[in-house]
């Protein structure tokens, strides 16, 4: 009833002016929160991220790259890595370096070589960041640039979080654990890789080094991924036999939802099924040949810090995993060359060197 009353003596007044309206109508407005202040918010919340990136990128460049003052640095970037591109050359500008940032188109693939202009950049360099969305580590244009002495980082997929939560680890402690696995690998020739999901693939290392990805990279030459924490080698051709069962995530897809299951004979993973993400990874290889098919790569993450992201350069460096590679390992001294290069992830690995347990259902065993 009360409302009826409100409603009656409503109806009953005046109706206002178009002033009158224009009035009221403008002291709304005045009532409404101002924008500015959340701009201001976001402006903060922005500077502090840029803080926390620029210092991920000056422990990359200090620590991990030990760049000195006069030195040429080059960081390569792309659309998709503009941001931490920006903040590594920033940060190298600030170090008194002959600093330079270049952009390119990003690549269609892991392990496609860059346009010749920055590869001559890279091989005139005396560092040399790679920021992008697809991986430089397995191309020509990197090999040569480290064999005239360039001190090589290469971030393929890194994001901001990635950056700023990794290189905060102890790099120191990931070194002495990668090269003490590297040295246990290089005991023996037969490795033997088992999961519950399905793994049971047996490689051979022969003569190959196992090289420990320790981030540190101080010497003339020297090259590896940002973040690191792994030690891999590239088994000799056509000598892998077995199953693989790829969990989690692949590089050129990411997360996967369905295992991906793969038949080896003789080094060649000659089918490949799971659903949507199999056949999206056949489509990725199947372009380039059987080369793309080569069990190029065996590594052991040993980062702490390291999380499963969809992102395979932070994934295949979580500890207690083990990767498997399709396609090129002329980086790795193998004799496969393609541009291509694709990680996929196995979960809970039991491993076995010359039949010697080294890591159990995800537990390394190496001390």
């Amino acid at each position: 009833m009360a409302t009826m009353k409100i409603a009656q003596k409503t109806t009953a007044k005046k109706p206002m002016s178009k002033v009158a309206n224009k009035v009221r109508a403008k002291k709304k407005i005045s009532k409404l929160p101002k924008v500015a202040e959340p701009k201001v918010i976001t402006a903060k919340k922005s500077a502090g991220l840029t803080q926390k990136l620029e210092a991920a990128a000056r422990m990359a460049l200090e620590t991990c790259l030990a760049v000195k003052a006069g030195e040429t640095v080059l960081v390569i970037t792309d659309e998709p890595t503009r941001e931490i591109g920006t903040a590594m050359w920033r940060v190298a500008k600030s170090m008194n370096t002959e600093a330079m940032l270049v952009e390119m188109i990003p690549r269609q693939r892991n392990g496609e070589e860059p346009p010749a202009p920055i590869a001559a950049l890279m091989a005139a360099s005396s560092v040399v960041l790679c920021p992008t969305s697809k991986s430089l580590t397995h191309t020509a244009a990197r090999r040569e640039a480290c064999a005239r002495g360039a001190r090589i980082a290469t971030l393929p997929g890194i994001t901001t979080d990635m950056m700023i939560r990794c290189l905060n680890a102890d790099y120191n402690a990931i070194a002495e654990r990668s090269q003490r696995l590297s040295a246990v690998l290089e005991s023996g020739n037969e490795m033997h890789v088992t999961s519950p999901a399905g793994t049971d693939i047996r490689l051979w290392r022969g003569d190959r080094h196992a090289k420990p990805n320790t981030g540190l990279y101080h010497n003339a030459g020297e090259n590896g991924n940002l973040p690191a924490g792994e030690t891999f080698f590239a088994p000799i051709e056509e000598s892998a036999q077995g199953v693989i069962v790829f969990e989690a995530a692949v590089a050129g897809i990411g997360k996967i939802k369905k295992p991906i299951r793969l038949v080896v004979q003789n080094g060649i993973a000659v089918e490949i099924t799971g659903g949507e993400e199999a056949q999206k990874l056949n489509d990725l290889i199947n372009p380039l040949g059987e080369a793309a098919r080569n069990i190029a790569e065996l590594g052991i993450g040993t980062n702490d810090q390291a999380k499963i992201t969809g992102v395979i350069l932070e994934d295949e460096k979580v500890m207690g995993t083990v990767h498997i590679a399709l396609g090129d390992n002329m980086s790795m001294g193998g004799t496969v060359s393609v541009q291509s290069h694709l990680d996929g992830l196995i979960l809970q690995p039991t491993v076995y060197v010359d039949g010697r347990m080294i890591m159990d259902a995800g537990r390394l065993l190496v001390t």
